[in-house]
């Protein structure tokens, strides 16, 4: 028996590859296909099956492409309809892979297709579960992603997902190990662990959606509360993980192009593309392709796309680091935005050195910031953190405008004002920079500097109160 966990860091998502006897199965894979065909080339298998613990929407799953390179079986839990054939297992349907069994543990709750898959060794022990958004490391699923309008709400998501929990995952023995498809910075649950696996009777003592003295009244609100909206993209990458995608090695080809300045260029104006600049920080405000927006390979990349840019057919040119220009195709593609037409060869050198204008945005440090600021305490200051991140403690006379939500808060700021914007580190500064620039906002200043300094450079610090917890005399 073999087990592999692939780990992707920037999306926080684990997928399997499993080993028995020259059968391999592959549960809930990224895009590419080439992790998990080689694996499988190296050692002399072939992949049997594909195993979709449900509709996937914080990226685009490779399932399609996957099975269409190696014959493999899709499989999905009951309750999922897609436009593609599939296998649709039942609950307590069984495959076999080697000398293992898997089975099919239907848990509703985060999604009503969601499943666990319940992995059998040679000797027939429960030996893994694959949970999926079920159950995470110190947390459950979510269950508001797949609610409908005047028939299903998160409180019966919640609700079934408590009695998922306690009917099919609880029971089974505490050295079963827990694998789940999200670790911590994940969007689909609020509170998760950094650690990628577990066993379950760890999670019985330390997850607090697993006591035993929870009821169910108290499991939903608890599960319920102090969700955020989900980011934008998120419903349209389950809807694709539904009904297909454009094959893989395209999208490669077409956004791996190396294009010249001029052509760069033509291309950008042909189609209305979105210059997308993914280097580090430092390197995107000394000079840049003008109206480019920023947002770095080496941050939380595919999220933050995923939440600034709202169409996935945007057409989109690449300023990368070089030798990083297919792995920002890559990137993009796992979270459907498929529409990548090349990259700009040379990068800003090759630019300047064929007489293009380049761009910049004032960034100060927190030296000049801190006196500035002294000198005129009435300074405009966006702080584009998150709102519990604001509340938690904020400059004096800033206004919270998160880069999460800048989309539906720009009304909010005049183009003819002067800002400073500055955030936890300066990558979502600079990002929101580069957004406002590109939509005609001209007099912004990026502070990079690290908020925890703040202080330290006595500047005045305060927490949020809720009105209702004044005192009212």
């Amino acid at each position: 028996m073999y087990i592999e966990q692939i780990y992707t860091g920037c999306l926080a998502q684990g997928a399997y590859y499993i080993e028995s006897e020259g059968e391999a199965v592959v549960i809930d894979p990224l895009r590419e296909t080439k992790p998990y065909l080689q694996r499988a080339q190296e050692r002399g298998a072939n992949i049997k099956y594909i195993l979709e613990t449900h509709f996937h929407a914080d990226f685009v799953s490779g399932h399609l492409d996957l099975a269409q390179k190696t014959g493999a079986t899709i499989v999905y839990g009951p309750e999922a309809q897609t436009s593609y054939e599939k296998h649709l297992a039942k609950d307590g349907e069984t495959f076999q892979v080697g000398k293992l069994t898997i089975r099919v543990l239907h848990t509703p709750g985060h999604t009503p297709e969601s499943t666990t898959y319940l992995l059998l060794d040679e000797n027939g022990k429960e030996h893994a579960i694959f949970t999926g958004d079920t159950l995470f490391i110190g947390d459950v699923g979510r269950p508001d992603l797949a609610q409908k309008k005047g028939s299903l709400t998160k409180e019966d998501l919640a609700g079934w997902l408590f009695d998922s929990l306690r009917n099919k995952i609880m029971p089974l023995p505490d050295d079963v190990i827990v694998y789940p498809a999200h670790g911590a910075g994940s969007a689909c649950g609020k509170n998760m662990s950094s650690e990628t696996w577990s066993t379950l009777g760890e999670q019985k003592q330390s997850n607090y959606a697993l006591r035993a003295d929870m009821s169910r009244e108290e499991f939903i609100r608890e599960v319920t509360d102090g969700l955020l909206p989900p980011p934008q993209y998120f419903a349209k990458n389950a809807q694709l993980n539904k009904t297909g995608y454009a094959d893989i090695d395209e999208v490669m080809e077409r956004g791996a192009q190396a294009l010249p300045p001029a052509a760069f260029e033509a291309v950008a104006n042909e189609h209305g593309a979105l210059i997308l600049d993914v280097r580090s920080k430092e390197k995107f405000v000394k000079g840049f392709v003008p109206n480019s927006v920023f947002i770095g390979l080496d941050g939380s990349f595919a999220p933050w796309v995923g939440a600034l840019i709202t169409d996935l057919q945007q057409p989109i040119l690449i300023v990368a680091p070089e030798g990083r220009e297919e792995e920002t195709v890559t990137r993009l593609a796992r979270v459907g935005y498929d529409n990548a037409l090349g990259y700009l060869r040379g990068g800003i050198p090759a630019w300047t050195a064929a007489g293009q204008e380049i761009d910049t945005i004032d960034t100060i440090q927190l030296k000049t910031f801190a006196k500035r600021f002294k000198a005129n305490p009435e300074l405009a200051i966006l702080d584009v953190r998150k709102p519990s991140e604001w509340e938690a403690e904020h400059l004096e006379n800033s206004q919270n405008f998160p880069l999460d939500f800048i989309n539906a808060h720009m009304h909010e700021i005049q183009r003819d004002q002067s800002y400073h914007l500055h955030c936890r580190s300066g990558y979502r500064s600079t990002v929101a920079a580069s957004i406002l620039k590109a939509r005609g906002f001209q007099d912004v200043v990026n502070v990079q500097a690290a908020f925890s300094d703040f202080g330290d450079a006595d500047l005045p610090l305060t927490t949020f109160v809720c009105p209702s917890t004044l005192n009212k005399g």
